[in-house]
């Protein structure tokens, strides 16, 4: 028995010897410092060593005077609001053709489209369609009289009228900010470069219009920066032989001449834009846009008229759906 007992001890010996030094080595190792908490001084060293209290909730007064030194951002420039007046009336094409208009209108920043109906009333064809544009919009209405209805008269005049009297009115007891008025057919197709060129518009600016007056395109003639004249195929003896998309006017040449407008009484079909023109400026004064006039921005495309002689009068459709 005590064999078995002195075998096993000198088995386990080796191993407890083994434990006793490593418990030893252990204990032996210097413990770590104590890392001192960091101490935050209620004064700040100002000029010989002088201590100077800090005031609560802000850093020392050097500081400040850093931070106050450093250039503060400057304010971007306010971006011009374009307002694009546009006279529209019911007809097949007129949700198709305002549909076009506002696709690309929703592209072009700082836009305000108001759209005149000739009508007596709101239709709700345009009251819903002008809801669902999602664009800053004003909706108006004013009827042509019926004796200014026929063939070879001038079209559209009372809407951009009431376009006009709309801006004037809005801005009639604020200070304008920067802006450019524009006539927007609603038959026509605009490039959306034409905007950029637009914007920056000082009184009046022109530019080319093209597939109008029987030709590829019409615009101003420019030398030197300047219009000297006009490449037009309808009557090139009008002081502005232009097309009503072919031209741009400040804000403030709007508001500062109350009494432009598009007249009815002496003015003849195809000079209503020289008539309104000639109101507010003259032709040395235009701004030559789209590269001197050499490039065309805006086409006076037209909707084909559509083919509706198959639509039934007697059996309808079950179902009412605008187009």
């Amino acid at each position: 028995m005590k064999s078995v007992l002195f075998t096993r001890f000198f088995i386990l010996l080796p191993w407890i010897l083994i434990v006793i030094i490593m418990l030893d080595v252990d204990t032996r190792k210097p413990a770590p410092p104590l890392t001192p908490r960091p101490y935050f001084s209620p004064y700040a060293v100002g000029r010989g060593d002088a201590r100077l209290p800090l005031r609560r909730g802000g850093p020392a007064h050097g500081t400040q005077k850093r931070n106050q030194s450093r250039p503060q951002p400057q304010p971007e420039p306010q971006l011009p609001t374009i307002y694009a007046i546009t006279p529209t009336y019911s007809r097949p094409v007129q949700k198709a053709e305002l549909t076009r208009l506002a696709n690309t209108f929703r592209q072009v920043a700082q836009l305000h489209w108001i759209l005149v109906e000739d009508a007596a009333a709101r239709s709700e064809l345009v009251s819903r369609f002008l809801a669902r544009a999602g664009l800053p919009s004003t909706h108006l209405h004013v009827p042509t009289p019926r004796r200014y209805k026929r063939p070879g008269l001038p079209r559209a005049t009372e809407q951009r009228n009431a376009g006009l009297a709309w801006l004037r009115q809005r801005h009639q007891h604020q200070r304008a900010q920067p802006g450019v008025l524009f006539f927007a057919d609603d038959d026509n197709t605009y490039s959306l470069e034409l905007f950029q060129e637009m914007r920056t518009t000082r009184k009046v600016s022109v530019w080319p219009v093209g597939l109008v007056g029987g030709r590829r395109y019409e615009r101003p003639l420019v030398e030197n920066g300047k219009v000297v004249g006009w490449y037009t195929g309808w009557r090139a003896d009008r002081p502005f032989a232009i097309d009503m998309a072919g031209f741009a006017v400040s804000l403030q040449v709007i508001l500062s001449n109350p009494k432009a407008v598009f007249k009815r009484r002496g003015s003849q079909p195809g000079m209503q834009e020289s008539d309104f023109l000639k109101q507010i400026t003259t032709v040395e004064e235009l701004e030559p846009k789209a590269n001197n006039c050499t490039k065309v921005l805006v086409w006076h495309t037209r909707t084909e008229k559509v083919n509706l002689a198959n639509e039934p009068k007697y059996r309808l459709d079950t179902v009412k759906i605008e187009v």
